[in-house]
């Protein structure tokens, strides 16, 4: 997976410079032996559980839509990656994130 800079940057090329450097901070702190798609949901994960710990605190709202593009990136890498295990990855993405999983 040590392309996935790469990869991240040809996927945001049209986002903000802001959500595309937290996007990239976050998902460059996952581990790299694990599939893309697998990785960017865990960045999401870790993305979305900075928010969860920082409730109504604005300094946190770049990093919520970090939360989400990752978790859509994930699922834009699992849908190229094995499309017929989307439904599966999804499911499993949905429960890590759900409160009290």
């Amino acid at each position: 997976m040590s392309a996935l800079p790469d990869w991240l940057d040809r996927q945001t090329a049209g986002a903000p410079p802001a959500l595309r450097a937290r996007v990239r901070q976050h998902a460059l702190t996952v581990p790299t032996d694990v599939p893309l798609s697998a990785a960017l949901a865990l960045a999401g994960r870790e993305a979305l559980e900075r928010v969860v710990t920082h409730p109504g605190d604005r300094s946190v709202a770049l990093d919520l839509l970090a939360a989400d593009a990752l978790i859509t990136l994930a699922l834009l890498a699992q849908a190229r990656e094995a499309p017929g295990e989307l439904g599966a990855f999804a499911a499993s993405v949905l429960q890590a994130v759900r409160p009290g999983s």
